[in-house]
């Protein structure tokens, strides 16, 4: 029906409903609740850095993420600074011009710095000269008038020690990068390997996942265990048996999907599997020379010691390569012949005897294809001609993560799965994954059997906390063991390495009970000092000494004391 004239509203009608809408207005101006603008939000991507580095870059490889501490969540930014470098972590986030934002985060360390750079009007700054304990930063900054993205940034000081930081807020109007969707659902591990089996048992190892806080292992389709690492040991197995394997990533958002599943064979009954290491085990090294200690024939090294490192391997004119020669003379006549047959009889006895190479004066130098080949080659040769059952990496000068690894996953194939790899990095090479030792430890972990750090001649060191310990405590035990455990090693993989005796060592011996009490914190979370970690470790594998022939001098003391508590772990 066509609309006519007495349709319309009158006229004061709409005067009337015009002047209502004035007034409201009028009202809401009077009284401030003009229409709500949209809130503020994030716009730092991973802020809470739940997902490893992801979204953020550090210079020359300087950043990481730990598990502890953390402000909130289950993961924080480690950077470590160099003399050359600064550690600086930074990221790109969107924002809208002609805008303020407040830039804040949380932090842990000395001379830690917050900024924000390419802003388009006045980029800022601030800092904190100490944080014992986490501290928040916070600053603001206004967008230029055609700014639309802006870097912000985290960085310490030439030379200082490693800074903490997390919780990073861009708080403003939204640039159109949205906010900061927190943890997401890990994405699937890639790389399951099988490693060494036993009759009833078989190693896995993947590959880490950025922003996971733990796995799942499957076995034949059946949920197994729920682990912290990225590696764990299947047991309980049947003999000359096939398994099927899988293993999922979890954080607080969820569980990935299943990896690529793998297929493994348990060794035959009676086979004794490799390496033929116990679950908690003690390693001494044993000196092919005599410097005043008690000079020993590898039969007269005790029963409490299940690793021997005869030390020490050279090296030879040719890169890569090493050789091996009985100091008979200097041992007091022991023949090749007897050092050949007491090995022997200690391999008989369970224990595993390897060959260390390097030392103070070891100059083994790895750094190429060729040389890794020559490494491989002369370690093997060495195994097969004094019987040894791997090699110990105690290299004090340095190494090439990528040839190291190399040669060592040669040695590894012409061993057969039959190699006991063990390692004695100093304290300044386990500070950090991005170190050349620690990266080898990683790049490694499917054939590594231990890593015994020396927890001495090193001074006072950065703990996991990012606090400074006195060598020759039990808190500089702990809270470095810490550093590699919750760094990817598994606790079967990392021992605590001590002299045996004050003579032993320039500095950092420590009494027995102290060796003891680190080893109860770190597995069972009793005797500690003031660090107590996160977690306990109850398959932290156990500890090593520098040498049998000084805990001999001693008489035994080391052995007497500490065997006996490292085989009576949980």
């Amino acid at each position: 029906m066509p609309r006519t004239a007495h349709d319309r509203p009158p006229r004061r009608r709409r005067l009337l409903t015009a002047a209502l809408t004035a007034l409201a207005a009028a009202a809401a101006a009077l009284s401030g609740t003009a229409p709500a603008a949209a809130a503020d939000v994030n716009a730092a991507r991973n802020a809470g850095y739940e997902s490893g580095l992801s979204d953020w870059t550090c210079s020359a490889g300087s950043g990481g993420t730990v598990g502890s501490p953390v402000h909130s969540g289950s993961g924080a930014l480690r950077a470590t600074p160099t003399a050359a470098d600064n550690a600086t972590c930074s990221q790109t986030v969107a924002v809208r011009p002609g805008s303020t934002y407040t830039l804040s985060a949380y932090v842990q360390g000395s001379y830690v710095y917050l900024g924000a750079s390419g802003t388009g009007t006045t980029d800022v700054s601030t800092w904190t000269p100490s944080a014992a304990e986490w501290q928040q930063l916070s600053t603001t900054f206004t967008t230029g008038p055609d700014t639309t993205s802006v870097t912000v940034y985290t960085h310490g000081w030439y030379g200082q020690p490693a800074y903490f930081a997390d919780d990073f807020d861009v708080l403003g109007p939204d640039g159109g990068g949205g906010t900061d969707p927190g943890p997401q659902v890990p994405d699937v591990p890639g790389g399951l390997t099988a490693g060494a089996v036993t009759p009833s048992s078989v190693a896995l190892s993947w590959t880490p996942v950025p922003g996971a806080t733990g796995y799942t292992v499957y076995r034949d389709g059946t949920r197994y265990a729920a682990v912290s690492g990225a590696s764990w040991t299947v047991t309980g197995l049947a003999a000359a048996t096939s398994y099927r394997f899988q293993v999922s990533a979890t954080n607080s958002a969820g569980e990935s999907a299943r990896s690529a599943q793998i297929t493994a064979t348990t060794a035959p009954s009676g086979s004794g599997g490799s390496p033929a290491v116990p679950r908690h085990a003690v390693t001494g090294y044993w000196q092919n020379f005599d410097n005043g200690a008690t000079v020993q024939k590898i039969s007269d090294v005790p029963a409490a010691y299940d690793i021997i490192a005869v030390a020490f391997a050279d090296a030879t004119t040719t890169p890569g390569a090493v050789t091996f020669s009985l100091d008979s003379a200097g041992l007091g006549g022991y023949t090749v012949d007897r050092f050949k047959a007491d090995i022997k009889a200690k391999q008989a006895a369970g224990k595993s005897v390897v060959l260390s190479i390097g030392g103070e004066r070891g100059t083994v130098s790895v750094n190429d294809a060729t040389s890794a080949a020559n490494f491989a080659d002369s370690a093997y040769a060495l195994m097969q001609q004094y019987g040894f059952d791997g090699v110990d990496i105690d290299l004090e000068n340095g190494l090439d993560p990528t040839y190291m690894s190399q040669a060592l996953r040669s040695l590894s194939q012409k061993a057969g799965g039959h190699l006991v790899l063990t390692m004695a990095p100093q304290t300044l090479d386990m500070q950090s994954t991005s170190a050349g030792y620690f990266r080898t430890a990683l790049n490694v972990k499917d054939i590594l059997t231990v890593v015994n750090m020396q927890y001495y001649n090193s001074g006072s060191m950065l703990g996991c906390d990012g606090k400074v310990y006195a060598q020759g405590t039990v808190d500089f035990l702990t809270a470095l063991a810490c550093i590699q455990l919750e760094g990817g090693l598994a606790p079967s993989q990392v021992g605590l390495g001590l002299p045996a005796s004050t003579r032993g060592a320039g500095s950092g011996y420590v009494a027995p009970s102290v060796v003891n009490a680190a080893l109860d914190c770190l597995t069972q979370g009793t005797s500690c000092g003031s660090f107590k970690p996160a977690r306990t470790y109850p398959d932290l594998r156990g500890a090593m000494t520098w040498s049998t022939n000084w805990d001999a001098a001693n008489g035994n003391a080391w052995s007497n004391a500490v065997g006996p508590h490292v085989h009576g772990l949980p």
